[in-house]
């Protein structure tokens, strides 16, 4: 019996940010709205691509609030 493992993954790029009011609720860090992109890739070669938007904490990278 032969098996084949394929490597599967996802990336998160920030295309575009800006500084947002308030502080992050996990470690009191600035907030920014950033337009995010998501791209999985199946061996290697990318296959799906997502862009949307998210308010992300300069600081520790969390993600607080998504709009897709």
């Amino acid at each position: 019996m032969v098996c084949f493992c394929f490597l599967v993954d996802q990336r998160r790029k920030v295309r575009r940010s800006k500084p947002a009011a308030g502080t992050c609720s996990r470690c009191g860090g600035g907030a920014s709205v950033a337009e995010m992109m998501t791209q999985t890739r199946f061996c290697y070669v990318p296959f799906y691509s997502k862009s949307w938007k998210a308010i992300i904490c300069t600081f520790c990278g969390a993600t607080l609030k998504s709009y897709r």
